[in-house]
C-alpha cells in the first residue's frame, strides 16, 4: 500500500469514527427520551442529525474519490468498502434515533402511560450491539463481530414480547391507545437500529475474513475453521 493510500484510508476510518461517535450519542438521548421519559433529550437529538448528514454525504465522496484515484485492490478495496457500507447503516441509525426522540415527544403528551419494564432492557442490548459492532471494526475483530450477530435474536425476542404486552394493553385501556401506539413505533425504530449494528458487524466478517456472511445467521456463532 503506498503511503497516500494509507493516509486517506486512514482519514476515512477517522471521519467514520466520528459519525459513529454521534450516531451513539443520539442513540443514548432517544433511547433515554423513550425509556425514561426525559423527554428535555428528544430535540437534541433531532437537532444532531444534520451533522450525521453533512459527514455521510462527504465521506461517502471521499470513498469514491479514492476508488477512482488509487484503484485499490485485495484488503484495501475491502476496507474503502467497508467504510462505504458502515457509513450508510450509521446514517440510517442516526435517522432512526431521530424517529424514536419524535415518538417519546408524542408520549410527553400522555402523562399516564407507563413504559414497558423490558424496553430499558432492550435498549440496552440495542446499545450495546451498536458499540460493540464499531468496535470490532476499530480492532478488526471478527470473533467479536459474530457475537454482535448472536445478540439480535434477543432483540427480536424483546421486540416481540414488548409488543404483545403493548396489544394487550390497547385491548384493556382504550385511552392508551394513542401512546401504546407511540411506543409501538418506538420499539419497532430500536429493533431497527440492531438489525443496523448486525449489518455492520457482517461487514466486518466480510472486511477481516474476505466472507460474505448476510443471509447466514444460523452458521454465524461458529468460529471459521
Amino acid at each position: 500500500m503506498s503511503k497516500h493510500l494509507q493516509r486517506d484510508i486512514d482519514g476515512l476510518i477517522n471521519e467514520l469514527l466520528t459519525i459513529s461517535s454521534m450516531v451513539e450519542e443520539m442513540i443514548d438521548r432517544a433511547t433515554q427520551a423513550l425509556s425514561e421519559r426525559r423527554f428535555d433529550l428528544a430535540d437534541q437529538v433531532i437537532s444532531s442529525d444534520e451533522f450525521v448528514d453533512q459527514h455521510e454525504v462527504h465521506l461517502e465522496e471521499e470513498c469514491l474519490k479514492m476508488l477512482a484515484l488509487h484503484q485499490p485492490v485485495a484488503i484495501d478495496l475491502r476496507r474503502i468498502a467497508t467504510v462505504l457500507k458502515i457509513n450508510a447503516d450509521l446514517e440510517r441509525i442516526a435517522d432512526l434515533a431521530v424517529s424514536i426522540a419524535n415518538r417519546a415527544r408524542a408520549i410527553s403528551e400522555h402523562p399516564a402511560f407507563i413504559v414497558p419494564d423490558r424496553l430499558p432492557k432492550m435498549v440496552v442490548l440495542a446499545t450495546q450491539m451498536v458499540r460493540g459492532a464499531m468496535d470490532s471494526f476499530v480492532n478488526l475483530d471478527s470473533h467479536a463481530a459474530r457475537r454482535i450477530l448472536a445478540m439480535d435474536q434477543q432483540v427480536d425476542q424483546y421486540n416481540c414480547d414488548i409488543i404483545d404486552e403493548l396489544q394487550s394493553r390497547m385491548q384493556k385501556q382504550p385511552d392508551m391507545v394513542a401512546a401504546s401506539l407511540h411506543c409501538f413505533s418506538g420499539v419497532r425504530h430500536l429493533e431497527r437500529i440492531a438489525d443496523h449494528a448486525t449489518n455492520i458487524a457482517e461487514d466486518v466478517i466480510y472486511l477481516v475474513e474476505g466472507d460474505i456472511v448476510r443471509h447466514r445467521h444460523a452458521k454465524l456463532s461458529e468460529s471459521p475453521s
